[in-house]
């Protein structure tokens, strides 16, 4: 076993440079999903990724289009009896304002202090590039595959993933697999194996509100004229109390609590919330439920949070108008047993109830998606930890994640498989803010363990 890693460690030392430099390639591709500008960049990364496809010996690769942005879908079955794995990544990035705040251009990757510096190196291109170089890297070192594999890496995951989850529950026959391997998840903390068996689901919303027909002077009119800023700000502050706990009735219903022995293992890792306060999160104190750990408020407790509010006059100067219009961007993050859709009647039964008096409020839910948990027990998972293992040279740990892959649930849901979530990234590495980063020598580490992993699964 060691020799099978140390013949995929030779082969990835002796290519640094180069899959370096076809990193590099596909990171100055600025193809952020959400921005019509970009929309011509977004199909060159598609097409850089089929070309990657190919070189790594797929012997089916298509681009696939779609209402928004292409998916790229590839394949190598060639070993019967073996088990399939489809391997999942996003090859869209997450707009790279604000500007000014980066040291170096988003789209011009930097090596500093050991890291890979751009937009998208660690989510999710880094680890999107790794699984490919993975499996080029195993049929080089041992000639074929011991299994066989799929990819479906798509362009719209920081959008939301309409067109992948269409095409999963559409395609269940050509996606068929045993087990899914995603690669957009983080490390424990540097240097830790770390198997994320838990994701929470999302529920994202709009919620607008109207106060008088048009925005009126708050002279002529102010004392009389509901305010629709102020009554949108009325409601949400009704949404949790002063300890964080959210006061929607119906929100906490069916709320599983992790094992035992979850949350023992938990309590092994070390978690240290005074350095947690001070370099992650940087604010004078944290909030949440006081009877729960950080680490249970963050992995295994719903939340509502609110992203943005827009509305009324906020331009230089002052212009005294009451706003006819307000509006928040929400969400939910949902826990194991959590039933979206029921969320969802709660959240607009509560907002009804909850209104100003004066003000009509309207409830918009953009997507959702439950969450997900996995057995630690089963056959892949197992493998992946002992390649993790292997490779990192000490015990595998098994986390959740706060965040949501809303593939991972439609994987589960159409093609009944599992998900291996094998990530590489760090808790530090500004996934969606300025110097995004990647540890240089955690995206050829990621190479070399889910090579090694296939070659354990494929037996």
């Amino acid at each position: 076993m060691m020799g099978m890693t140390n013949g995929l460690a030779g082969y990835i030392d002796s290519n640094r440079t180069r899959l370096l430099d076809e990193l590099f390639e596909l990171l100055r591709i600025a193809s952020v999903s959400t921005l019509p500008e970009h929309k011509s960049d977004v199909h060159r990364a598609a097409e850089f990724v089929a070309d990657a496809l190919r070189q790594a010996g797929m012997t089916m690769v298509e681009v696939i289009p779609t209402d928004r942005h292409p998916l790229v879908y590839a394949e190598l079955v060639e070993a019967p009896g073996k088990p399939t794995v489809l391997c999942y990544g996003h090859y869209d990035v997450q707009p790279p304002d604000p500007l000014e705040l980066w040291v170096t251009p988003p789209f011009e990757p930097t090596i500093r202090n050991g890291n890979i510096y751009a937009r998208g190196a660690v989510d999710d291109k880094g680890q999107m590039y790794a699984q490919i170089k993975a499996v080029e890297a195993l049929r080089k070192v041992h000639g074929k595959l011991p299994l066989n594999i799929k990819f479906l890496i798509e362009g719209e995951e920081e959008v939301g993933g309409k067109s992948i989850a269409e095409y999963v529950a559409n395609n269940p026959e050509k996606l068929k697999a045993d087990v899914a391997l995603v690669s957009d998840t983080s490390l424990y903390a540097d240097g830790i194996p770390t198997l994320c068996i838990g994701l929470r689901g999302l529920i994202y919303c709009e919620v607008e509100a109207s106060g008088p027909a048009v925005d009126l002077h708050s002279g002529l009119y102010g004392g009389a004229a509901p305010n629709a800023i102020f009554g949108l700000a009325q409601l949400l502050a009704k949404a949790k109390d002063e300890e964080g706990r959210i006061l929607i009735p119906g929100i906490y219903d069916n709320v599983a609590e992790p094992a035992a022995a979850e949350l023992e293992s938990w309590r092994g890792l070390g978690f240290d919330q005074n350095r947690y306060l001070a370099e992650e999160v940087g604010s004078t104190r944290l909030t949440g439920e006081p009877d729960r750990s950080v680490l249970e408020r963050v992995w295994s407790r719903p939340t509502f949070e609110v992203h943005g509010i827009g509305g009324g006059f906020t331009g230089a100067g002052s212009k005294t108008v009451i706003p006819a219009k307000a509006m928040a961007k929400v969400s939910f993050r949902l826990v194991p047993n959590q039933d979206p859709d029921h969320v969802v009647a709660c959240f607009r039964r509560w907002v009804e109830e909850q209104t100003p008096a004066g003000i009509r409020t309207e409830v918009r839910v953009l997507n959702g998606s439950g969450a997900i948990v996995v057995s630690p027990e089963h056959p892949a998972i197992a493998k992946a930890a002992q390649a993790f293992q292997d490779v990192f040279g000490r015990e595998t740990v098994f986390i959740r994640s706060g965040g949501s892959v809303p593939i991972v649930g439609d994987l589960a849901r159409h093609l009944h498989i599992p998900t291996v979530m094998m990530g590489f990234g760090l808790p530090d590495d500004a996934l969606h803010s300025p110097n995004e980063k990647f540890k240089l020598e955690n995206y050829y580490l990621a190479i070399r363990t889910m090579a090694h992993f296939l070659a354990l699964y494929g037996g």
